[in-house]
């Protein structure tokens, strides 16, 4: 586990990923950086954080050269070039990850200016809270959400176990995927959502007279549906600016589903509606029991990843594709010259698709069931 970890940006996830290690490993060390004063008080109010500083802070280069085996940007991506530029300057050349939810632009960022950008692994935890800043923090945010990494052929590949510990030591799930599929998936089930919910309640307020009693005939479902219209605006213009062509496609697709509902209206097909409402409601009550594995049916995968260069980031992303959730990995070396990865996975994900996408991709693969009461890394 890393023992000295610098956050830069210390709102909702920043804050979060400071308690949450706090309360898993109080012996590491945090720094929190952050342009606020009163944010950066809090943070040490409330000892999430060992110290905190300001961005132009002269302690910051020094921290980050000899005082840290970790950097988390959980700042929006228009705020993390000069941050990428003091760790360029401060010859740090330990792990750098981030928590924005595009992934494209500030990949392309970091390889530019970082002086070791091998050793930056974007990153994405898939949660929030309507309440912005420090003030919505909390350290039990990340407990079952799912946590991307886009590590890459280059990805130095102790880099992925620990960052695996880190996340699922929050409480995470972690997933593997490339950045550009991670922009595509994040606009249709996180980026769409929003402008949905958003455009849900700007329908609402335009029907509603000027008692608004509309809106108090809200019910729970409407409620539910448009809490995270309540989000900060500057922070999703933002994300939407970073993702457009994106999320351009997927509000697209969007109109024409929700044309498709109208024109069944329009032309009486009560057929045609039932089969559209049921298609959703068929594919919505299928999800929890991916949502929901066993712990009990824990299976052993070793991969011989000598002769792999990036094996680790690639084995993990087919492992996410095939839906598979990696409960724990590690780097056995056997010899100088000899690696077996092992992953241990829940009873999630399709095994056999896993094992021919492995071979196919040239691996030789070994399974074999693990009692729980064996598996003690986590």
């Amino acid at each position: 586990m890393f023992q000295d970890i610098v956050i830069v940006g210390m709102g909702l996830i920043g804050a979060s990923i400071a308690g949450a290690v706090r309360k898993a490993w109080p012996e590491v060390r945090i720094v929190g950086i952050d342009t606020d004063e009163r944010t950066r008080q809090v943070s040490l109010e409330k000892g999430m954080v060992d110290e905190a500083l300001s961005q132009d802070d002269p302690r910051l280069i020094d921290v980050l050269a000899h005082e840290c085996d970790l950097v988390i940007l959980a700042t929006p991506v228009d705020a993390d070039e000069p941050y990428l530029q003091a760790i360029a300057d401060s010859g740090y050349a330990g792990i750098v990850t981030d928590t924005a939810s595009t992934k494209v632009r500030v990949t392309e960022m970091a390889e530019r200016i970082l002086r070791f950008p091998h050793n930056f692994v974007p990153g994405h935890p898939m949660c929030g809270s309507e309440v912005n800043g420090i003030d919505g923090a909390r350290d039990d945010l990340f407990q079952g959400a799912y946590w991307i990494l886009c590590p890459d052929e280059s990805t130095p590949p102790e880099h992925i176990p620990a960052l695996h510990e880190l996340v699922t030591g929050l409480g995470a799930r972690m997933i593997n995927i490339a950045p550009g599929q991670h922009d595509r998936a994040v606009a249709v089930v996180s980026h769409v959502p929003h402008f949905v919910a958003s455009s849900l309640v700007t329908l609402a307020d335009r029907a509603a007279d000027d008692q608004q009693s509309i809106m108090r005939l809200a019910a729970g479902g409407f409620k539910d549906t448009t809490r995270i219209a309540a989000g900060s605006p500057s922070l999703w213009c933002g994300i939407a600016f970073d993702n457009a062509e994106q999320v351009k496609a997927g509000l697209r697709d969007m109109q024409d589903i929700l044309g498709s509902f109208a024109d069944a209206l329009e032309s009486g097909d009560r057929a045609r509606l039932t089969e559209l409402l049921r298609v959703a409601a068929d594919v919505r009550r299928s999800l929890p029991v991916a949502w929901v594995p066993s712990s009990e049916r824990l299976l052993e995968v070793r991969i011989p990843i000598s002769n792999h260069p990036g094996a680790v980031a690639e084995v993990t992303t087919i492992a996410s594709e095939v839906g598979c959730n990696i409960q724990s990995i590690e780097i056995d070396h056997v010899t100088e010259d000899r690696a077996y990865l092992s992953m241990v996975l829940t009873d999630e994900g399709d095994i056999g698709q896993l094992s021919t996408k492995l071979i196919t991709a040239g691996y030789a693969v070994s399974f074999a069931p693990l009692n729980p009461k064996e598996h003690v890394h986590v």
